[in-house]
């Protein structure tokens, strides 16, 4: 072979790997179950329509790695999976591109997508994939004079026995608190934003604390509720949801004071290919397809129009609009968590919870 010819072949071989690199966006989310549906619901179908491979890349902790890289000046994934509270953070700091909503597609009926979302979903910066909630979930077999109902019911010890497993976080312990004292979702944040709302909460919680598990990881909540540790939880919806219909656990949902959030694409600043970054985002935005995704996991759709559209689960049989946040009537009773509040008062609130904890 001449030397022409192999550096027409070396060539050849660069172009096709340039080309390669451009018809691909990698993805990444925190793993898991929700990267599975995510690759099912939007990664699969996005490439199957597009020809452009999406790559879904696992890490624990994306925003970290996000700002890591656009620091250094090498970005290697497209689009992130970030919570409400990074998206604040990261957009402040200048790390992420603007996203404008008359980018995404309109609902069927022709509704702007402006309109079409949930408040708090829509972000400078960012647009909601999903809303996740934590709720309480309870052992039916504890219960058998009757289920608990309300977020009060969580701290009548007396009417409803057995320890309480409580996030060990500031954020959830406190909202719920002052929930479970008769303050209304939408006032939780003007009494907490008091240092007469923040005693309030932890004598709340002084009411139950030699009773409390805390627990720091999702997966703890189910397993104490299947150890019998916990007779009650707060847990996370779609932790609940995966004991009961995938392992048959006797569990229920108490959606009185759940406590609603979301997650978000964001566009890194430094991105490979923002154009393909934002078609990509455009496509999983489609309400048809944020529907969609709850035949993976049980998560709602962001969008209002997409409700509608929720069916089964991936098994064909179980129906999933009682199992999601954003169902209505699940959502009737509902906390909207507020990242700009935790934003302001997150570090004071994590001193003083630590030193209750500790005292």
């Amino acid at each position: 072979m001449t030397r022409r010819l192999i550096a027409g072949t070396a060539l050849a071989l660069i172009a096709a790997g340039a080309a390669q690199a451009q018809d691909s966006i990698n993805i990444t989310t925190y793993g898991g179950a929700f990267a599975a549906a995510v690759n099912e619901a939007y990664a699969r179908p996005f490439t199957e329509a597009t020809g452009i491979q999406a790559n879904m890349v696992d890490n624990s902790d994306p925003p970290a790695k996000l700002k890591a890289e656009v620091e250094a000046g090498n970005v290697t994934s497209d689009v992130y999976d970030v919570e409400q509270s990074d998206v604040i953070r990261l957009c402040d700091e200048g790390l992420i591109e603007p996203i404008d909503p008359a980018a995404l597609p309109a609902a069927a009926d022709g509704t702007p997508a402006a309109d079409d979302y949930l408040d708090q979903a829509l972000h400078d910066c960012a647009t909601a994939i999903m809303v996740w909630s934590t709720v309480i979930a309870y052992d039916t077999s504890a219960f058998p004079n009757g289920a608990p109902a309300t977020v009060a019911d969580f701290f009548d010890t007396a009417k409803f026995p057995g320890k309480r497993g409580i996030i060990k976080r500031p954020k959830y312990a406190l909202e719920f608190a002052l929930l479970g004292d008769g303050v209304a979702p939408d006032e939780v944040y003007d009494v907490l934003s008091t240092d007469e709302g923040v005693e309030r909460a932890f004598a709340k919680l002084d009411t139950i604390k030699d009773q409390v598990v805390w627990w720091e990881a999702g997966a703890q909540a189910p397993q104490l509720l299947a150890d019998k540790e916990v007779s009650m939880t707060l847990a996370y919806n779609g932790r609940i949801f995966d004991a009961i219909v995938d392992e048959g656990k006797p569990f229920g949902f108490v959606w009185d004071g759940a406590n609603l959030d979301m997650d978000y694409w964001v566009i890194p600043k430094g991105a490979p290919d923002v154009e393909k970054s934002m078609q990509f985002i455009a496509f999983a935005s489609d309400p048809a397809r944020q529907a969609d995704l709850s035949k993976y996991i049980a998560y709602g759709p962001p969008r209002k129009s997409a409700a509608a559209s929720v069916g089964t689960y991936k098994d064909g049989t179980t129906q999933m609009a009682p199992y999601l946040p954003t169902t209505p009537e699940n959502a009737e009773k509902a906390l909207v968590n507020d990242a700009a509040f935790w934003a302001d008062h997150g570090t004071e609130l994590t001193e003083r919870f630590n030193a209750w904890l500790a005292s």
